[in-house]
């Protein structure tokens, strides 16, 4: 019995030594080399106002929180380099709420939920050998939103929104990089 117990739970520590599981952003595809990575300004390919400073920042912030990278602006300073272009924001209207006709006003239909689409190109370029070690010419990002307001306010310069954005894709954006997606 004391033998069947023993094999049993030397089977249970192997197997759980053996999972595969790991925290999340402690381990990576990037070589152990890369200790900092430059993040210049991502381009705007768009007419979406600033929203590559938008996603610039939320992308630093991210990798700063989540990793022990060191991350700079200057390409020169960097063991590896990310650059980025947002080449289209799309938002469609995803659902909608109606305010019933009145007796003074007609009805009106207004969005509540918006489907946001982003696409960029990145690239991740090791420095000193420019080895391409993360690249994505359609690299998507898509989540909905709702809106508290009209449509015409999902995209101004102060609003929430566009910062829920940047965050959002920042996280996946640097998974994707980390993880090698």
């Amino acid at each position: 019995m004391k033998r069947a117990a023993l094999a049993l739970a030397a089977a249970l520590c192997s197997f759980a030594s053996s999972c595969g599981y790991h925290v999340a952003g402690r381990e990576t595809a990037l070589p152990k080399t890369i200790r900092v990575i430059a993040v210049p300004a991502i381009e705007n390919k768009t007419t979406s106002y600033r929203i590559e400073q938008k996603l610039t920042a939320a992308t630093i912030h991210e990798f700063l929180a989540k990793t022990n990278y060191k991350i700079v602006s200057n390409p020169a300073s960097g063991d590896a380099v990310l650059t980025g272009k947002v080449l289209s924001v799309e938002a469609v209207p995803l659902t909608f709420q109606t305010q019933p006709q009145t007796a003074t006003t007609a009805a009106i239909t207004q969005a509540t939920t918006m489907l946001v689409t982003v696409k960029c190109e990145v690239t991740l370029t090791e420095s000193d050998s420019q080895k391409i070690l993360f690249h994505s010419d359609n690299f998507l990002f898509r989540n909905e939103y709702e809106l508290s307001t009209d449509v015409k306010s999902f995209f101004e310069e102060q609003d929430p929104a566009l910062d829920r954005l940047a965050k959002d894709f920042a996280q996946k954006l640097v998974a994707a990089v980390l993880e090698n997606f």
